[in-house]
């Protein structure tokens, strides 16, 4: 098995609110699981349509040539109707050094009954997946910023 990947909490500053001691680094609860539970650091009630970003505290340190793929647990989409508000979060290799400290935050929209988490309660999953690139690819540009900051269609090139 590949160790391509390791998390980190990212600084109480960037962090920013209360429940930094109760962060909990992701990991996966039996050894055939592929996705690693992200535990919520507060308590939290998503009511069915509402929206809420989730601040994880966390922070994961990726090989080249990987990506971490942010998804709901089974569960909680089953049960909840639970979803991602971008149905996936892509979390790559370079976020890691992004100004925001590649803080991972998760954003979830409320399904057909209200969904309650509590601080240690798993509320979604990673999954570290390889990926490759065109043969003629020969970007070289670095990232910055966080969320949104990689948009390279025309109107922001």
């Amino acid at each position: 098995m590949n160790r391509i990947a390791k998390f980190y909490k990212v600084s109480n500053t960037q962090f920013g609110r209360e429940g930094y001691e109760n962060i909990i680094l992701p990991r996966r609860a039996t050894a055939g699981s592929a996705g690693y539970d992200f535990i919520a650091p507060y308590d939290f009630v998503l009511e069915s349509g509402e929206e809420i970003v989730i601040d994880t505290g966390i922070r994961a340190k990726i090989a080249e040539g990987w990506v971490l793929v942010i998804l709901p647990r089974s569960g909680s989409g089953f049960k909840y109707g639970v979803r991602l508000a971008n149905t996936a979060g892509v979390i790559d290799s370079d976020y890691f050094n992004a100004d925001n400290e590649g803080h991972i935050k998760i954003k979830l929209v409320g399904g057909n009954k209200t969904y309650t988490v509590k601080a240690g309660d798993a509320f979604a999953q990673g999954l570290f997946l390889p990926y490759g690139i065109t043969e003629d690819d020969e970007c070289t540009e670095e990232r910055h910023g966080g969320f949104g900051s990689t948009d390279i269609s025309p109107k922001n090139p």
